[in-house]
């Protein structure tokens, strides 16, 4: 494993890529495999394939800035709600960007062809309790590769090519996105109901532990709060199944 993030961060500062953006790239890669438990060859593929797709200098590293609009290509990396995901993710695929992998944040690390970018497609499956070899044994014979895992969440994508034929290919992509985070209605609503049952527990548990000081009201407010997490979590599981 050390070679191969040896050999890696070589090749990027080789590339012109800043040194602290590469000591944070190692760091983040090196989690990722030791979260998986898989050998950084599996994960990545052969390190001077994959130092192309990560190097290049960015306009924003070469000012001191984040602007991940590289030369080499484009690469950037987004997360959306559990109730968004899969629609952001067509929709971003539909712009030509390509999901490498989830990483330990939750962010998809996605890049497009400078050159030639195509429309990809997308979709998420639930692992429990098929298994993720199984349901990624389903769903190959349909071109469907998995590009990265989320607790009990598989992603798949395969090339628009699939479905579309030449018509996938891109004339002229968008620019990427400017944001990072795409929440939904439904999990903001989701969200401010469970800050109000959290509320609405500490004013009950008051009243049963009794007294009008701050203090009581604190002591009702944490007890609640085990209760209404538990509500909360079979409202989410409720939610998202639907």
């Amino acid at each position: 494993m050390s070679d191969y993030f040896d050999e890696l961060a070589a090749l990027l500062r080789d590339r012109g890529v800043p040194a602290e953006r590469v000591a944070s790239t190692i760091e983040e890669l090196a989690g990722h495999v030791a979260e998986s438990g898989a050998a950084p060859e599996e994960e990545f593929g052969p390190v001077a394939a994959f130092a192309d797709s990560l190097g290049g200098v960015t306009e924003g590293d070469a000012a001191g800035g984040d602007d991940r609009t590289a030369s080499a290509g484009e690469s950037w990396s987004w997360t959306a709600d559990i109730f968004a995901d899969e629609r952001r993710l067509n929709e971003f695929g539909g712009q030509g960007w390509e999901v490498d992998r989830v990483d330990r944040r939750g962010m998809f690390v996605s890049r497009r062809d400078p050159e030639r970018p195509q429309r990809w497609e997308y979709r998420r499956e639930t692992v429990w309790p098929e298994g993720r070899r199984a349901v990624t044994e389903r769903l190959a014979p349909d071109g469907w590769e998995p590009c990265g895992t989320w607790f009990l969440y598989e992603y798949f994508k395969r090339p628009g090519a699939a479905s579309e034929g030449p018509a996938a290919e891109i004339g002229s992509p968008p620019p990427a996105p400017g944001g990072r985070l795409f929440l939904s209605v439904r999990f903001l609503l989701l969200l401010a109901a469970w800050l109000l049952l959290v509320i609405a527990a500490g004013w009950v548990m008051r009243g049963v532990f009794g007294g009008d000081d701050g203090a009581d009201f604190a002591v009702g407010t944490a007890t609640g709060v085990g209760v209404v997490a538990g509500a909360a979590l079979a409202l989410w599981t409720l939610a998202r199944r639907r």
